[in-house]
C-alpha cells in the first residue's frame, strides 16, 4: 500500500485542526447558511483521520486500495470539505463557494461532485448502513482496505442505526471503525432531553461491538483508538468521542442554538480572534 504522508507530530496536527476550524468559520460566514457547532467540534477528529489514520491519496482519489470514509451526519460537511482541501484534494479557494448556486460544495456531500467524497448523505442514520455494506464487501472480497465512518449521537435515536449495528456484529466486521461525535446536542436541543440514548456504551457492547471511549479533542488518543481498532479482528469497533460543540470559540461552546446557525461577520472576526490565540499557544509549546 502507498498512502499520503502521515503526520505524527502532535503540534503539527493541532495546528492543522486550528486551521480547519478557521476555514469552517470563514466558509459559514461567507455562505450565511450551514451548521457551525458540530463542524467546529469535529475538527480534531477529521485531522486525526485525514492526516494520520486513513490510507488515502489526494492525488489519486479513486485509488482502489484506499480506506473508505463515510460521513453520516452530512450537515457537518464544512469540516469534511475543509479537511479535504487542506489535505490537497481540491484548491482551498473553493471553500468560499460553500452552499452557493453551482458550487461543488453543497449543504450535504454529494458523491461524484468532489474528489474524496465516498457517499451522498442527507437522511440521518444511513451512513452507518453504507459503511457496514462497504465493510462487508471488503471482507467477502478479502480486501485489505478498511472502512471508517463518523456518525452523530442524535442518529442513535434512529431505528435504521441498530439494524446496521446488528448486521455488522453478525458478519464480524473487524474492518469497520465508527466514530460517534458525542457532543450531546441536536437540532431540537440536548440529546438526553429530546430522546435519551444512554447507556450508549452498554448498548453497543450488548450488540457485540468493541467500544472505546475517548476525548474527541485529544488527537493522539483518537489516533491510538483507531490503531487499537485494527487489532480487533472479530468485531466492529465503535469509538465514542466526547466533543464540545463549537470547541475553541467560547460564545458557541455547549449552546444548542449553534447547531444550525452561522456567525455574523462580527462574530466570525471574534471567533477567528479566539482561534488565533489558541494557535499562538500551540506554536509556543
Amino acid at each position: 500500500m502507498t498512502r499520503a504522508p502521515r503526520i505524527s507530530d502532535n503540534r503539527k496536527l493541532k495546528l492543522i485542526a486550528n486551521t480547519i476550524r478557521k476555514d469552517v468559520i470563514e466558509m459559514l460566514e461567507e455562505a450565511k447558511s450551514g451548521h457551525a457547532a458540530g463542524s467546529i467540534g469535529l475538527a480534531d477528529i477529521f485531522t486525526a483521520l485525514y492526516f494520520n489514520v486513513l490510507y488515502h491519496d489526494p492525488k489519486n482519489p479513486e485509488w482502489e486500495d484506499r480506506d473508505r470514509f463515510i460521513l453520516s451526519n452530512g450537515h457537518v460537511c464544512p469540516v469534511l470539505y475543509a479537511a479535504l482541501a487542506n489535505a490537497g484534494y481540491f484548491p482551498k479557494e473553493e471553500l468560499k463557494t460553500l452552499r452557493k448556486l453551482g458550487s461543488r460544495l453543497q449543504g450535504h456531500p454529494h458523491r461524484g461532485a468532489l474528489p474524496g467524497i465516498e457517499n451522498t448523505s442527507g437522511p440521518l442514520s444511513q451512513g452507518i448502513s453504507i459503511a457496514v455494506g462497504m465493510a462487508l464487501v471488503a471482507k467477502k472480497d478479502k480486501k485489505r482496505w478498511r472502512v471508517y465512518a463518523v456518525v452523530s449521537d442524535g442518529e442513535q435515536q434512529e431505528g435504521q442505526t441498530w439494524e446496521a449495528v446488528m448486521l455488522a456484529n453478525k458478519y464480524k466486521l473487524g474492518n469497520l471503525t465508527v466514530i460517534m461525535d458525542r457532543n450531546n446536542i441536536q437540532i431540537d436541543g440536548f440529546t438526553e432531553e429530546v430522546n435519551p440514548i444512554e447507556p450508549i456504551i452498554a448498548k453497543y457492547r450488548a450488540f457485540g461491538w468493541n467500544v472505546i471511549e475517548v476525548d474527541g479533542h485529544n488527537i493522539q488518543k483518537l489516533i491510538d483508538a483507531c490503531e487499537e481498532s485494527k487489532a480487533v479482528y472479530e468485531r466492529p469497533t465503535m469509538i465514542i468521542a466526547h466533543t464540545i460543540p463549537g470547541k475553541g470559540i467560547p460564545f458557541m461552546e455547549f449552546l444548542t442554538e449553534w447547531h444550525g446557525k452561522t456567525p455574523s461577520k462580527e462574530q466570525a472576526v471574534e471567533a477567528c480572534r479566539f482561534l488565533e490565540l489558541d494557535r499562538k499557544e500551540i506554536e509556543e509549546v
